[in-house]
This record gives structure tokens, sequence and C-alpha cells, in this order.
């Protein structure tokens, strides 16, 4: 179910999206050229990815509060799952950052699980949730290379 079937989002939307990928990868970058200050860019790496899980969480907060005709169940369902991602996220940066990146790749999937499922039964724009894979996939790469080269770098 869609509110637009172009599948292609407005363009502030795809620079906000995308540009926010930008740290992603020059973190990740930086965690595989930069021996002497790797631990320091993984940290930054980590406790950006837990911002971002958190901003997405959000997203469904918002979807809870603004989408019509969703059934009170459902909107309950939203309003509890929009918390989760935070609570992930801060969980992350309490553990090494190697499992931290871990946490923060299986949350960013899981996330994009309740997209899924959120986008099966509520009208979203068509380019949302492939927009949203696509981001999802870069930032779990990057999380994931920044604990491989922690874990064989160190």
């Amino acid at each position: 179910m869609n509110l637009s079937s172009s599948i292609s989002p407005p363009r502030y939307v795809f620079l906000l999206g995308y540009g926010g990928l930008l740290p992603f990868i020059g973190l990740a970058l930086l965690i595989l050229t930069s021996l002497d200050d790797r631990q320091f860019w993984a940290v930054a790496l980590l406790n950006y990815g837990a911002v971002i899980l958190s901003f997405i969480g959000a997203l469904h907060w918002g979807f809870a509060m603004s989408v019509q005709n969703m059934s009170a169940e459902l909107r309950r369902d939203r309003l509890i799952w929009s918390v989760i991602p935070a609570l992930i996220a801060w969980l992350s940066t309490l553990l090494p950052v190697p499992v931290g990146c871990l946490l923060l790749v299986i949350g960013f999937v899981v996330h994009f699980w309740q997209d899924r499922r959120l986008v099966r039964v509520v009208s979203l724009h068509a380019w949302y949730l492939p927009m949203r894979l696509r981001l999802t996939a870069v930032a779990c790469v990057c999380l994931l290379i920044g604990a491989v080269a922690l874990v064989f770098n160190s």
C-alpha cells in the first residue's frame, strides 16, 4: 500500500537520507586506513550508528501519531517498537566496540523487518521501503567493517 507510485523520493529526502550515510562510510574508511587512531574512529562509528538507530526508531512513533486509519493495536505496537531501537542503541554503546557494532547491525536489520511489516498494512510512499533497504545495507556493511577491522587489528 503506497501513498505515491513514485519509487524515487523527493530530492531533499534523497539528499538527507543518503547524506546520512557519509559519516558511516567516512568512519569505516578511517578505521581501515588510520592505524594510530583506529579505536577512536571505531567509537565514533559506534556512537553515530547508535544515534541513527535511535532516530529511525522514532519514525515508527511518527507513523503511529500521524497515519490515519491505523488500528489501535497497530498504533500501540508501533509506539512500543519505536522506543526499542533507542534501547538497543544505548546498550550497544556500553559494550566493547566490535560487539556493540554487531548489536547495532542486528538492530538495523530488525528495524527494517519492522518497516516491512508496517508497509504491508499502512499506506506509505513507494520509495520508503527501497530507500530504507539501501540505507540499512550500507550502514550495516560499514558497522561490520568497523567490527571486523578492530577484531583483526587489535
